[in-house]
Protein backbone atom coordinates (compact mmCIF):
# COMPACT_ATOMS: atom_id res chain seq x y z
CA UNK A 1 0.00 0.00 0.00
CA UNK A 2 1.46 3.29 -0.63
CA UNK A 3 2.08 5.94 2.03
CA UNK A 4 2.42 9.70 1.85
CA UNK A 5 5.43 10.94 2.82
CA UNK A 6 5.67 14.62 4.28
CA UNK A 7 8.70 17.08 3.88
CA UNK A 8 9.75 20.14 3.28
CA UNK A 9 12.71 21.39 0.89
CA UNK A 10 14.87 23.65 2.28
CA UNK A 11 18.17 25.55 1.25
CA UNK A 12 21.23 26.75 2.78
CA UNK A 13 23.17 28.87 0.21
CA UNK A 14 21.30 27.00 -2.32
CA UNK A 15 22.50 23.78 -0.92
CA UNK A 16 19.07 22.15 -1.11
CA UNK A 17 17.67 18.82 0.17
CA UNK A 18 14.74 17.12 1.17
CA UNK A 19 14.17 16.87 4.82
CA UNK A 20 11.62 14.77 6.50
CA UNK A 21 10.74 13.93 10.47
CA UNK A 22 11.27 10.35 11.10
CA UNK A 23 9.15 10.92 14.83
CA UNK A 24 6.41 11.14 12.23
CA UNK A 25 7.53 8.94 9.01
CA UNK A 26 9.52 5.52 9.17
CA UNK A 27 11.70 5.77 5.93
CA UNK A 28 13.04 2.38 4.19
CA UNK A 29 16.03 2.41 1.87
CA UNK A 30 16.82 5.93 2.29
CA UNK A 31 19.91 5.13 -0.34
CA UNK A 32 17.17 4.38 -2.28
CA UNK A 33 14.77 7.32 -2.08
CA UNK A 34 17.41 9.57 -1.74
CA UNK A 35 18.83 8.77 -5.48
CA UNK A 36 15.16 8.71 -6.47
CA UNK A 37 13.57 11.77 -4.43
CA UNK A 38 16.79 14.25 -6.07
CA UNK A 39 16.04 13.70 -9.35
CA UNK A 40 15.03 16.96 -10.62
CA UNK A 41 12.65 15.93 -14.05
CA UNK A 42 10.85 12.68 -12.26
CA UNK A 43 11.49 13.92 -7.81
CA UNK A 44 11.28 16.58 -5.86
CA UNK A 45 14.93 17.65 -6.94
CA UNK A 46 17.61 18.18 -4.38
CA UNK A 47 21.44 17.66 -3.50
CA UNK A 48 20.05 14.57 -1.25
CA UNK A 49 18.06 13.54 1.88
CA UNK A 50 17.96 14.71 5.05
CA UNK A 51 16.52 12.59 7.88
CA UNK A 52 15.63 14.14 11.49
CA UNK A 53 15.23 11.96 14.36
CA UNK A 54 15.52 11.19 17.91
CA UNK A 55 18.99 11.19 20.07
CA UNK A 56 19.67 9.79 23.25
CA UNK A 57 22.62 11.93 23.35
CA UNK A 58 21.29 15.13 21.90
CA UNK A 59 18.47 17.38 21.19
CA UNK A 60 17.86 15.85 17.54
CA UNK A 61 19.49 13.56 15.46
CA UNK A 62 20.40 13.63 11.48
CA UNK A 63 21.01 11.75 8.83
CA UNK A 64 22.35 12.23 5.10
CA UNK A 65 22.27 11.14 1.96
CA UNK A 66 23.76 12.37 -0.96
CA UNK A 67 21.66 12.53 -4.35
CA UNK A 68 23.85 9.26 -5.47
CA UNK A 69 22.30 7.77 -2.53
CA UNK A 70 25.64 7.60 -0.10
CA UNK A 71 25.65 8.55 3.13
CA UNK A 72 27.37 11.55 4.36
CA UNK A 73 28.87 12.06 7.18
CA UNK A 74 28.24 16.03 8.09
CA UNK A 75 26.40 18.88 6.08
CA UNK A 76 26.92 22.43 7.60
CA UNK A 77 24.49 23.52 5.67
CA UNK A 78 21.67 20.83 6.41
CA UNK A 79 22.43 21.44 10.29
CA UNK A 80 21.30 25.33 9.90
CA UNK A 81 17.93 23.89 8.19
CA UNK A 82 17.21 21.21 11.16
CA UNK A 83 17.43 24.10 13.35
CA UNK A 84 15.21 26.24 11.32
CA UNK A 85 12.91 23.15 10.88
CA UNK A 86 12.41 22.09 14.22
CA UNK A 87 12.14 25.52 15.91
CA UNK A 88 9.21 26.53 13.56
CA UNK A 89 7.47 23.03 13.54
CA UNK A 90 7.48 23.85 17.15
CA UNK A 91 9.19 20.53 17.77
CA UNK A 92 11.67 22.88 20.40
CA UNK A 93 11.37 26.05 22.12
CA UNK A 94 14.95 26.22 22.65
CA UNK A 95 17.51 28.74 20.85
CA UNK A 96 20.57 26.35 21.34
CA UNK A 97 20.66 23.33 20.03
CA UNK A 98 22.45 19.91 20.27
CA UNK A 99 22.24 17.73 17.01
CA UNK A 100 23.67 14.27 16.69
CA UNK A 101 25.96 13.40 13.47
CA UNK A 102 28.05 11.04 12.04
CA UNK A 103 31.25 13.24 12.77
CA UNK A 104 29.86 14.12 16.49
CA UNK A 105 27.40 16.50 18.55
CA UNK A 106 27.27 19.67 16.90
CA UNK A 107 26.00 23.14 18.65
CA UNK A 108 23.20 25.08 17.40
CA UNK A 109 22.63 28.85 17.96
CA UNK A 110 19.46 30.08 16.20
CA UNK A 111 19.12 33.60 15.57
CA UNK A 112 15.60 34.46 15.70
CA UNK A 113 13.34 37.73 14.40
CA UNK A 114 9.88 37.32 14.87
CA UNK A 115 9.72 33.84 15.25
CA UNK A 116 11.04 32.96 12.75
CA UNK A 117 14.92 31.67 12.44
CA UNK A 118 16.46 34.44 10.32
CA UNK A 119 20.07 32.48 10.33
CA UNK A 120 22.19 29.85 12.24
CA UNK A 121 25.41 29.44 14.07
CA UNK A 122 27.04 26.22 13.90
CA UNK A 123 30.24 25.06 15.95
CA UNK A 124 31.52 23.00 13.16
CA UNK A 125 34.27 21.37 15.74
CA UNK A 126 38.30 21.40 15.12
CA UNK A 127 39.68 21.60 11.75
CA UNK A 128 42.58 19.38 10.76
CA UNK A 129 44.52 20.88 8.09
CA UNK A 130 47.62 19.13 6.70
CA UNK A 131 50.91 21.13 7.02
CA UNK A 132 52.03 20.09 3.15
CA UNK A 133 50.40 20.43 0.17
CA UNK A 134 49.94 17.46 -2.17
CA UNK A 135 49.38 17.69 -6.19
CA UNK A 136 46.99 15.93 -7.79
CA UNK A 137 46.37 15.39 -11.94
CA UNK A 138 43.01 15.73 -13.39
CA UNK A 139 42.15 16.57 -17.07
CA UNK A 140 46.17 16.39 -18.68
CA UNK A 141 46.50 19.10 -15.41
CA UNK A 142 48.32 18.96 -12.31
CA UNK A 143 46.92 20.43 -9.35
CA UNK A 144 48.31 21.58 -6.12
CA UNK A 145 46.00 21.52 -3.00
CA UNK A 146 45.88 20.77 0.93
CA UNK A 147 43.98 17.92 3.15
CA UNK A 148 41.78 19.03 5.38
CA UNK A 149 38.79 17.75 7.12
CA UNK A 150 35.69 18.76 9.12
CA UNK A 151 34.69 15.21 9.97
CA UNK A 152 34.87 14.40 6.35
CA UNK A 153 37.11 14.65 3.93
CA UNK A 154 38.31 18.21 1.69
CA UNK A 155 40.59 18.97 -1.41
CA UNK A 156 41.11 22.67 -1.49
CA UNK A 157 43.00 24.07 -4.13
CA UNK A 158 43.85 28.44 -3.96
CA UNK A 159 43.57 29.27 -7.68
CA UNK A 160 44.05 32.87 -9.01
CA UNK A 161 41.11 32.66 -10.91
CA UNK A 162 38.41 30.45 -10.17
CA UNK A 163 36.26 31.13 -13.57
CA UNK A 164 39.34 29.17 -15.24
CA UNK A 165 38.43 26.10 -13.52
CA UNK A 166 36.42 23.29 -15.44
CA UNK A 167 34.85 22.26 -12.42
CA UNK A 168 32.55 19.58 -13.96
CA UNK A 169 35.10 17.91 -15.52
CA UNK A 170 37.90 17.89 -12.53
CA UNK A 171 35.52 17.74 -9.84
CA UNK A 172 34.86 14.00 -10.46
CA UNK A 173 38.42 13.63 -11.50
CA UNK A 174 39.77 14.80 -7.96
CA UNK A 175 37.24 12.79 -6.11
CA UNK A 176 37.83 9.97 -7.27
CA UNK A 177 41.56 9.71 -7.34
CA UNK A 178 43.17 6.87 -5.65
CA UNK A 179 44.87 9.29 -3.09
CA UNK A 180 41.51 9.94 -1.60
CA UNK A 181 39.83 6.15 -1.02
CA UNK A 182 37.11 7.10 0.58
CA UNK A 183 36.56 10.14 -2.06
CA UNK A 184 36.73 13.51 -1.23
CA UNK A 185 34.93 16.74 -1.36
CA UNK A 186 36.78 19.47 -3.81
CA UNK A 187 36.91 22.88 -3.39
CA UNK A 188 38.30 25.90 -5.03
CA UNK A 189 39.27 29.22 -3.66
CA UNK A 190 40.39 31.99 -5.27
CA UNK A 191 41.33 35.00 -2.23
CA UNK A 192 39.70 38.19 -3.38
CA UNK A 193 41.65 40.02 0.07
CA UNK A 194 42.04 38.81 3.72
CA UNK A 195 38.24 39.37 4.41
CA UNK A 196 36.47 37.49 1.75
CA UNK A 197 37.51 33.86 -0.45
CA UNK A 198 35.43 33.50 -3.77
CA UNK A 199 34.91 29.19 -3.62
CA UNK A 200 33.23 26.75 -5.85
CA UNK A 201 32.68 23.22 -4.85
CA UNK A 202 32.19 19.37 -5.77
CA UNK A 203 30.69 17.40 -3.22
CA UNK A 204 31.30 14.12 -2.50
CA UNK A 205 28.48 11.85 -3.86
CA UNK A 206 26.64 14.98 -5.09
CA UNK A 207 28.21 16.82 -7.45
CA UNK A 208 28.83 20.69 -8.35
CA UNK A 209 26.58 22.50 -5.60
CA UNK A 210 25.72 25.64 -4.78
CA UNK A 211 27.23 25.74 -1.55
CA UNK A 212 28.68 23.42 0.81
CA UNK A 213 29.14 24.57 4.49
CA UNK A 214 31.80 22.09 5.41
CA UNK A 215 33.77 22.81 2.67
CA UNK A 216 33.08 26.86 3.44
CA UNK A 217 34.99 25.76 7.10
CA UNK A 218 37.98 23.67 5.29
CA UNK A 219 38.24 26.40 2.78
CA UNK A 220 38.67 29.05 5.35
CA UNK A 221 40.67 26.58 7.75
CA UNK A 222 43.37 26.35 5.32
CA UNK A 223 43.46 29.87 3.80
CA UNK A 224 43.94 31.22 7.43
CA UNK A 225 46.94 28.46 8.36
CA UNK A 226 48.46 28.96 5.07
CA UNK A 227 48.16 33.07 5.84
CA UNK A 228 46.42 34.03 3.02
CA UNK A 229 43.44 35.29 5.32
CA UNK A 230 42.50 36.25 8.76
CA UNK A 231 40.78 33.47 10.70
CA UNK A 232 36.76 35.12 10.17
CA UNK A 233 36.13 35.78 6.58
CA UNK A 234 33.87 35.41 4.31
CA UNK A 235 32.93 32.49 1.89
CA UNK A 236 31.45 33.40 -1.34
CA UNK A 237 29.75 30.78 -3.17
CA UNK A 238 27.32 30.47 -5.92
CA UNK A 239 24.26 30.10 -3.71
CA UNK A 240 25.28 33.08 -1.37
CA UNK A 241 28.00 34.00 1.36
CA UNK A 242 28.73 32.18 4.44
CA UNK A 243 30.55 34.17 7.44
CA UNK A 244 33.08 31.13 8.59
CA UNK A 245 35.42 32.25 12.03
CA UNK A 246 38.16 29.95 13.47
CA UNK A 247 37.83 31.32 16.81
CA UNK A 248 40.46 31.03 20.16
CA UNK A 249 39.56 27.80 21.33
CA UNK A 250 40.57 26.58 17.54
CA UNK A 251 37.28 25.32 16.97
CA UNK A 252 35.40 26.76 13.67
CA UNK A 253 31.90 28.91 13.38
CA UNK A 254 29.75 29.20 10.28
CA UNK A 255 26.91 31.44 10.37
CA UNK A 256 24.58 31.58 7.17
CA UNK A 257 20.89 31.55 6.36
CA UNK A 258 18.28 28.53 6.24
CA UNK A 259 15.23 28.48 4.06
CA UNK A 260 11.97 26.54 3.45
CA UNK A 261 11.48 26.71 -0.50
CA UNK A 262 8.35 24.40 0.45
CA UNK A 263 6.56 21.64 1.67
CA UNK A 264 4.33 18.96 0.17
CA UNK A 265 3.90 15.07 0.12
CA UNK A 266 5.62 12.01 -2.14
CA UNK A 267 4.09 8.96 -2.77
CA UNK A 268 6.53 5.91 -1.05
CA UNK A 269 5.59 2.55 -2.68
Amino acid sequence: MTSKIHFHKMHGSGNDYIYVNTMKHTIVDPEEKAKRWSEYHTGIGSDGLVLIGKSDKADFSMRIFNADGSEAMMCGNATRCIGKYVYEQGLTTKTTLLLDTLSGIKTLKLHIDNNRVKSVTVDMGTPEVDDKSTAVKAANDTYEGTIASMGNPHFVIIVDDIQKIDLETVGPLIENNPLFPDRTNVEFAEIKDKNNVRMRVWERGSGITMACGTGACATLAVCAAKGKTGRETNIIMDGGILSVLWDEDNRIRMTGEAVNVFEGYIDDP
